[in-house]
This record gives structure tokens, C-alpha cells and sequence, in this order.
């Protein structure tokens, strides 16, 4: 038996573990078991805390600097990361906070050393190294919380509130991310989620005077995906007073395809004070926007009508303020807010004319002003690769609240750099217009005139005149809609004096249409008609005249060609 034992220990020695006590077992060299983020992980967070799990418990006064290392590709001291160490002894788990955020995009390698020994002094079996990639981004956070960490006296009608330092992902925010505890029993509720807040509504009242615990786990990410760094825990102690609370909304929270007359509503648990639902406590808000309407109150039921129908493809947040109270002067517990997204616009996608959309005029060979006051208010005038002398009739013609660029100007510095960009995305504007499919473009032919078109896209296979009549454009009360006039050849509106031309060949907007949402793209050259008004954007391959005294809300937006004006014209910013 001796021989045996002596043969075991001299086996343990060379490979480095050692035994506390001659018994019949060899003590087993710790081992690195887990580590966050793995080996290989990508997309890790850039406050990442490096957590390091080993078989055994170990000795602390082992775990150093020296002992382990996180360090980027590049070897040497300029390269290993600083950062802080601890290590928990209950779960054998080792941490490392880095003292700054680590770089975006970037492969980190840890490396966990043989300096790092279990308690009875056996090191590890060897080195233990790996590697993972960061992404873009930090972890997000929990940055309140409603009712706070350890309050006291809580409402037993209370809507639980979280509020994240970005936007979440709704789909991983759930009963089984966002729980909440009456010691070890779950508390039965529904979870929510408005931009950068959850709530958790439990499904009946709490019970009063009570110590209650709530979680959000990291099964919680954020929009690309981030996790939160670790469970937020937080407790509180419930009061005796029932507050009254919002129980249904109509649109619903997170609602898609609302319509755009939509009356907003929301319907309480019990009777209100109609003095407190008010234009200041019932607010419909796009973005940072107030949205104008009329706020009444009966029953349970409060309702938001909107002076003017909703946008369409938007985000509203609504919201009912604790400044709302029932009749025994008992307010909500807190805001209730929730969101609701609208239709998508009629018609096509908005053409996206990114930085050519500052210019009211920009051509590629000449820009004329032949005779009269022509104005261009709220835009630049452009020209590239074409030369300031070939600008001519300013004055007469004046520029307002605007200036003129042309590819030769050695002041300011860039010029011809921006030129050349507007014409780049004017291009793809263009082509963009041109090839847009859906919804499936309408073929048109000949005069247009005296008719109405609803929003979409309209197709010509050869030229597109306007003459004996005008066209009316009928947004039907969606200010988003979108035209896109796809034209084979020429774009001719024939007018007639005075202004406005009685005869035709204006362009007539109705149903909330915007001029800045119709766009026209010719194939070859446009002719705005004397004493017509126009609306929207000419993308024209070629050239653009605009006839004496026409008018226009839009843009003159030629690729190749001149942008003319013969006489007194107008343009003003869509």
C-alpha cells in the first residue's frame, strides 16, 4: 500500500499538483470551467466585465495583475488593459472591470496564468488563454426605476416603471424578463414597453403594507441586441392607498396601422375629476411635437381629438399625467404613457434628394434669368460642372435667404467638392425615381388636364402634357403621400395670361398634399407654361425652362442641361 500511495504522489508532483494528505486520492490541478464573454464571442459589449469560472475554489492572493491579463492583438505593456480584479469565493468565479470601455470592433485575449493556484497551492494544469470581439456599443442600463429602490408607502394600484439608458428590444422585454415578487411567489402582471421604458402592471392590486422585489434580467437587450450587464434588482414596501389607474387605451400600446382621424382614448378604473383631464395632463405627442386637439372627459373614458389627422408612417407617445385624479383628489400613481404607430403613407417611398434638396435651381451647363425680377426664395442656385459665367441675369433675378455656387469659385473652400456631391445624389435621386415599382406604377397618356390623381406612381411612354385644365393631386388627408410621375420624354404644362392661367396647366393640391412629396421625373426636357403654377421637384435629365411669369413650389433640378427663366419666375422651398 505504501509503494502505491508514494507512486501517487510522486505522479502528482511531476504533473505539478500537489496533495494535502497521505490518503488513497491524488488532489486535481484547478481548471478554468467558464468564461463571459466565451471563447470566439462577437458583438461583446464595450463595458463588459470579464467574469473567469474555475473547477475549484481558489487563492485569492494569487489573483493579480500579473496573474492574469487582457491585452489587444498587439504585445507589449501599451497594450494589456488595466482594470479591476476581485474574486468571489462562494462561486469560484474571478472578475475583471476595465477601468475605461474597451475599443469598438476590436479582438481582446485573456489569458489566466499558472500563477493562479486553488487554496491547497496546486496551480492550474496550464495557461489558459482565450479570445473574443467586441462590437459598437455599450451594454445598456437601468438608469431609475418607479417606485425607487427602498421606498416605502407604495400605492397598491401601482405601475411598475423601468426606464433604460437606450432604446429596448420589446420582444425580449416579458413575465419572464421584468418579474416581480411577493417573497418567493410571483406576482401575476402584464409587461409593456414605450421607447426607453417598460412597465409591469400587476393584474390586481398589491397587497398593503408588504416588501415586494422586482428584476429585470438580463435576458433583457437592447435594439442591436446588447444584454444588460447583470439582473437590476431593486425592492419596495407597499402603503395602504389605492390609487385609480388606466386600465385600456384605444389605440392600443404599440398599435401598428392606425388610422389617420384616430380619436385617442383611454378609459380609467374608476370616475374621474373632469377638472384634471385637461389639454395638460391627455397629450399626444411626435417626437418632441405637441399634436393640437381637444381633450373631454365622461364616464371613465377620456378622449384626445386631434385638430387635423394624424401623419402617416409616425410614432406617437401618448400620455395621461398623474396630474389626473379622481374626485377624492387621489392621483394616478404615475404617468401612463404607451405608443401607436400610423398607416404608412400613400402612394411610393419619399425620393430621398439628400444634399441637392437645399437647391431651388441647379443645372449642368447654364443658368439664365432672359428678363425681369425672377425670385428664388429659401434655396441655393447651382451649377457643375458648368462655370459662374455661365450664370447670367442675377440681377435682375435675386436670390433669397439663399447663394449662388458655381464649380469654378475658389471661395468658400469646397465648393466644388459639395457641387459635385448634389449632383451625385441628384443622379441617384433620378434613377431611384425611375426605377420605384411599388405600388405598381398607372400608365398615363396624353393631356392631363381637368383630371385628379390619387397618390402613386404614374408612367408615360412617351411625353406628359398638362394643357387643357389642371391636374389636381388629392392626398386624401395623408400629408405624407408620395407622387412620382415617371415620363419617357418631354414634361410640358401649356398656360395661359394672366396669372393664374385660366385656360390650364397648373398643378392644384387638395386632401393635405405637399409640393415637397411629388416628384417628376423627365426623361428629357421639362417647360413649366407661362402663367401656370407648379408644385414639386423636376428631376430632368436635360433641360428646364420655366415660361414667362410661371410660378413654381418645388425645385428645378436639371442633371445635364440649362435651367432657364424667361421672364419674372418664382421658385419657393417646398
Amino acid at each position: 500500500m505504501q509503494t502505491i500511495v508514494s507512486s501517487l504522489l510522486v505522479a502528482a508532483i511531476v504533473g505539478g499538483c500537489k496533495k494535502d494528505d497521505f490518503v488513497e486520492t491524488v488532489e486535481v490541478c484547478p481548471d478554468v470551467l467558464t468564461t463571459s464573454p466565451i471563447a470566439g464571442a462577437t458583438g461583446v459589449p464595450l463595458d463588459k466585465t470579464v467574469t473567469i469560472t474555475f473547477t475549484k475554489k481558489m487563492n485569492p492572493s494569487t489573483i493579480t495583475g500579473e496573474s492574469f491579463t487582457l491585452e489587444t492583438p498587439t504585445r507589449g505593456a501599451a497594450a494589456i488593459i488595466t482594470g479591476a480584479l476581485s474574486y468571489d469565493g462562494t462561486t469560484a468565479t474571478m472578475s475583471f472591470n476595465p477601468s475605461a470601455p474597451l475599443k469598438a470592433n476590436t479582438v481582446y485575449t485573456g489569458r489566466v496564468s499558472q500563477a493562479i493556484k486553488d487554496l491547497a497551492g496546486n496551480a492550474l494544469r496550464k495557461e489558459y488563454v482565450w479570445s473574443f470581439t467586441t462590437g459598437a456599443t455599450l451594454a445598456p442600463t437601468v438608469i431609475s426605476t418607479n417606485p425607487a429602490n427602498n421606498a416605502t408607502g407604495v400605492v397598491l394600484s401601482i405601475r411598475l416603471l423601468a426606464s433604460f439608458s437606450v432604446p429596448m428590444d420589446p420582444s425580449t422585454l416579458n413575465a419572464t424578463t421584468f418579474i416581480l415578487k411577493q417573497g418567493t411567489t410571483a406576482v401575476a402582471g402584464t409587461v409593456s414597453h414605450t421607447g426607453t421604458t417598460a412597465s409591469f402592471t400587476p393584474n390586481v392590486n398589491l397587497l398593503a403594507n408588504t416588501l415586494y422585489t422586482a428584476t429585470i434580467t438580463t435576458g433583457v437587450k437592447s435594439v442591436p441586441g446588447t444584454a444588460l450587464k447583470s439582473d437590476y434588482i431593486w425592492s419596495f414596501t407597499t402603503g395602504t392607498t389605492v390609487t385609480p389607474k388606466v386600465i385600456s387605451t384605444d389605440p392600443i400600446n404599440l398599435a401598428t396601422g392606425v388610422s389617420l382621424n384616430k380619436i385617442i382614448s383611454a378609459n380609467f378604473s374608476e370616475a374621474m375629476n373632469p377638472l384634471t383631464i385637461t389639454a395638460s395632463t391627455f397629450t399626444i405627442m411626435n417626437g418632441s411635437t405637441p399634436i393640437l386637439g381637444v381633450v373631454t372627459y365622461a364616464g371613465t373614458k377620456a378622449t384626445f381629438t386631434p385638430n387635423s389627422n394624424l401623419l402617416s408612417g409616425v410614432t406617437y407617445t401618448a400620455t395621461i399625467t398623474n396630474g389626473a385624479k379622481n374626485p377624492a383628489g387621489i392621483a394616478l400613481a404615475n404617468d401612463y404613457e404607451w405608443s401607436f404607430n400610423t398607416n404608412l403613407p400613400l402612394g411610393p417611398p419619399v425620393i430621398d434628394l439628400k444634399s441637392v434638396a437645399r437647391f431651388g435651381i441647379i443645372a449642368g451647363v447654364a443658368v439664365s434669368n432672359d428678363a425681369g425680377f425672377s425670385e428664388i426664395h429659401n434655396m441655393d442656385v447651382g451649377i457643375y460642372p458648368g462655370v459662374r459665367s455661365s450664370c447670367v441675369g442675377f440681377p435682375p433675378a435675386i436670390i433669397v435667404n439663399g447663394a449662388m455656387y458655381a464649380a469654378d469659385d475658389i471661395a468658400p473652400v469646397g465648393v466644388a467638392e459639395m457641387l459635385k456631391q448634389a449632383k451625385l445624389d441628384l443622379v441617384a435621386a433620378y434613377l431611384t425615381a425611375e426605377a420605384a415599382t411599388s405600388p405598381a406604377p398607372s400608365t398615363l397618356s396624353g393631356d392631363q388636364g381637368g383630371k385628379t390623381l390619387a397618390p402613386g406612381i404614374y408612367k408615360t411612354t412617351s411625353s406628359l402634357l398638362v394643357q387643357l385644365g389642371d391636374l389636381t393631386l388629392d392626398a386624401q388627408g395623408d400629408a405624407n403621400a408620395v407622387w412620382i410621375f415617371q415620363i419617357a420624354s418631354t414634361l410640358d404644362t401649356k398656360g395661359g395670361s394672366p396669372y393664374p392661367s385660366p385656360t390650364g396647366g397648373n398643378i392644384i393640391l387638395t386632401g393635405g398634399a405637399q409640393a415637397k412629396n411629388i416628384f417628376w421625373q423627365v426623361a428629357s426636357s421639362a417647360t413649366i407654361g407661362d402663367y401656370t403654377s407648379f408644385k414639386g421637384n423636376v428631376l430632368a435629365l436635360q433641360t428646364i425652362t420655366m415660361a414667362p411669369y410661371a410660378r413654381a413650389e418645388g425645385r428645378m433640378l436639371a442633371q445635364n442641361g440649362a435651367v432657364t427663366m424667361t421672364s419674372t419666375n418664382m421658385i419657393t422651398k417646398p
